[in-house]
């Protein structure tokens, strides 16, 4: 067969021809050898956890239990049963035993016995110490516990599973991605209790590749917890999967699956199992192998190819123009990016109130300017910490999509974590997670707590801030000003961690771009830079200089904005820079670091701190100047200047009339937000 190619556009055309071929070619060869492992009904193994904080002794009741209670859920796999439920109850309520199995709405009666078989069997030779365990196949998730958990969502232990291959246009592609599994997420859970809740969707990538998703939950979850399951599985994609061809995330309770081939059955027509995939966290994977290809094989692959080719080439410019098209619409979307991309955080109203039991006052943490804030417990367990942000507050929908399109987006282990937002009529509110030591501010200030930071601590939590504000200004996907840095806005963690929190306030600028001006000034009083506060000019340089202050206030113990010396100093910088220049300043120190500090490394951070504060934005180093300056004692540091004026008033003369000053000064905010964590597998 001879293919003619226009000569202008021969090399051009052959590279896509080649690229078309080799496409053709691995999702035919998958297709092929890989659906005859499934025509042949064995079910893929994937993982199993089996606790190890809850266990039995052989022969124990519980095990005689657990074994009856696994026997009865082979037994009921039979005929249409997709999903069933049974309880096996002990002599005693430490011998009960609860257990289901949900296999994928797709698969064949057959195979979802099968898989039900193969999983019990497995649980009785691997797990039948743990009085806990879930295990994953393809087909099906087969699960016990000496705890009801029966129409309740639980969201640990998580598994992740993601493609090795990588896609061409990660962030277009992750749009579409999030875009279509919500989708499919709400076709799965929009169904009532005790009826299958499993849909797929597919939407298109370009003009010759398509994206194929699954979602699903158990049946016995309410329309409502199964959305929440799925919203929180989803968010779990980035973590596993970002910028892969295929993967999933499965949860106890539900899970989701993308891949770029159709792997579920159409009309009980099977399809390929997964292509090689990792497995997170890392574990053995046994997977079912492929047998020979024969002749016949051989040809099937070929003919379709050679027919793709010549369809390729006819179709090549207007395949060319749509698929142009399509790129252009999600560039678009690349600018109009709104709440809609983070739906897979959103929790519903009812789901926030029962957490924080109706938002008690037992369960008030603190207040700042934009609202209150609470601790909670989802029904998984898990501790978190709740910002109910106020009706009457200066902070709109807008600046609330802000926070919440930021946070989502940022990943570091000095910034706070955010778990998901809720959004219902008037009532905004955030959701993290919640760890113990409270905020910076509430030990820093306190003359007893402040005993608890010695300057070992103190120390690795001026590192700390200045890596996470490093982070937002450089190494970030988004260059983000933060506008409110302040010691109340530092989380501590279970170590003593810090971890940069609220952003609302944070602006994002372009990668190239270093300053903004704005209309409405926002920021708290003392933080915020001179040229900030008078003219309404923000830079990543004021971030800088509200850095300077908080080394001030981590090294004496004393706020800026209430500091008082009897000297004549009108304020904290001020009292530093008269002791900078007498050459005492280390008798500024909290008395509490008398015993602990070490002067030189004292020395050399009030030396930066004067540094980040001086009146001239340009003088003032930059945060990875900083990071390497409190890390080397090799790095020479300049002599600093004098410190800016201090703003005394928010109704300065010299402020401009058109400049609204919204002080945010903040009562307490004691929570504090953990990194998620892919190493723990056992539920909370």
């Amino acid at each position: 067969m001879v293919i003619l190619i226009n000569r202008n556009n021969s090399m051009a055309s052959l590279k896509l021809v080649f690229l078309f071929m080799l496409t053709i070619s691995f999702t035919y060869f998958v297709a092929n050898t890989q659906a005859q492992a499934q025509a042949q009904d064995i079910p893929v193994y994937l993982y199993k956890n089996c606790s190890i904080n809850a266990t039995t002794a052989t022969n124990s009741p519980f095990q005689i239990d657990l074994k009856t209670l696994l026997h009865s859920l082979s037994s009921n796999a039979t005929g249409t049963t997709q999903f069933h439920n049974t309880t096996v109850t002990g002599k005693s309520p430490d011998d009960t035993v609860y257990g289901l199995f949900l296999c994928r709405g797709d698969v064949t009666p057959t195979l979802c016995r099968q898989c039900v078989v193969n999983a019990t069997q497995r649980l009785l030779s691997e797990c039948s110490h743990s009085k806990q365990a879930v295990i994953w196949y393809d087909e099906c998730t087969v699960r016990y516990s000496n705890r009801s958990f029966f129409s309740t969502v639980d969201t640990r232990p998580r598994v992740g599973l993601l493609n090795t291959g990588n896609v061409s246009n990660q962030d277009s592609f992750m749009r579409l991605l999030f875009l279509t599994i919500n989708k499919t997420a709400d076709e799965a859970s929009n169904s009532p209790i005790g009826s299958k809740k499993y849909a797929t969707r597919q939407a298109t990538i370009s003009g010759f590749q398509n994206l194929y998703c699954l979602a699903q939950c158990t049946n016995d979850l309410s329309p409502q917890d199964c959305r929440r399951c799925l919203s929180a599985v989803i968010g779990d994609l980035p973590w596993c999967c970002t910028g892969k061809q295929g993967g999933r995330v499965l949860y106890p309770s539900c899970n989701v699956r993308y891949e770029l081939y159709p792997f579920y059955r159409t009309n009980n027509v099977s399809s390929p199992s997964p292509s090689p995939s990792i497995l997170l966290p890392p574990t053995t994977n046994s997977t079912g192998g492929s047998s020979g290809i024969s002749g016949g094989t051989i040809v099937a692959i070929v003919v379709p190819i050679i027919v793709a080719v010549i369809l390729f080439i006819v179709a090549i410019c207007f395949l060319s123009k749509r698929a142009r098209k399509n790129r252009d619409s999600l560039q678009e979307g690349k600018t109009a990016y709104d709440i809609t991309n983070v739906e897979s955080l959103q929790f519903d109203f009812a789901t926030i109130e029962a957490a924080t039991n109706k938002f008690s006052a037992d369960n008030k943490l603190g207040e700042g300017g934009f609202g209150e804030v609470y601790k909670g417990t989802l029904t998984s367990g898990q501790e978190i910490a709740v910002k109910r942000l106020s009706k009457s507050s200066g902070q709109g929908g807008e600046e609330f999509k802000n926070e919440v399109v930021v946070v989502a987006k940022l990943q570091h282990r000095n910034l706070a974590r955010l778990l998901g937002f809720c959004l219902q009529g008037e009532e905004k509110i955030l959701v993290y997670e919640y760890v113990p030591n409270k905020s910076l501010d509430y030990i820093l200030f306190d003359p007893e707590k402040q005993r608890e930071l010695d300057w070992g601590r103190r120390n690795k939590v001026i590192k700390g801030i200045a890596r996470g504000m490093q982070y937002l200004h450089e190494d970030s996907r988004l260059r983000i000003i933060h506008r409110d840095l302040k010691a109340s806005n530092i989380l501590l963690d279970g170590d003593m961690n810090p971890k940069i929190s609220d952003f609302g306030m944070a602006r994002i600028v372009g990668v190239d771009q270093t300053q903004g001006n704005t209309s409405r000034i926002v920021g708290t009083y003392g933080y915020m830079a001179p040229e900030y506060a008078m003219h309404g000019e923000f830079s990543v340089k004021s971030d800088v200089y509200s850095f300077g202050v908080l080394i001030m206030e981590i090294i004496t113990g004393k706020k800026n904005s209430s500091f008082y010396d009897s000297d004549g100093a009108d304020d904290l910088l001020s009292y530093t820079w008269k002791m900078w220049k007498e050459g005492a300043p280390l008798e500024m120190v909290d008395p509490t670091l008398r015993e602990s500090h070490n002067p030189n490394e004292v020395m050399r951070s009030i030396h930066i701190g004067l540094l980040c504060v001086q009146e001239d934005p340009a003088e003032r180093p930059t945060m990875a100047s900083i990071v390497l300056m409190l890390d080397s004692n090799t790095v020479t540091l300049p002599n600093p200047k004098q410190p800016a004026s201090f703003l005394h008033s928010a109704t300065d003369p010299n402020m401009p009339r058109d400049l609204r000053f919204d002080s945010s000064t903040t009562k307490s905010i004691t929570t504090s937000v953990n990194e998620m964590s892919i190493s723990e597998m056992d539920p909370r």
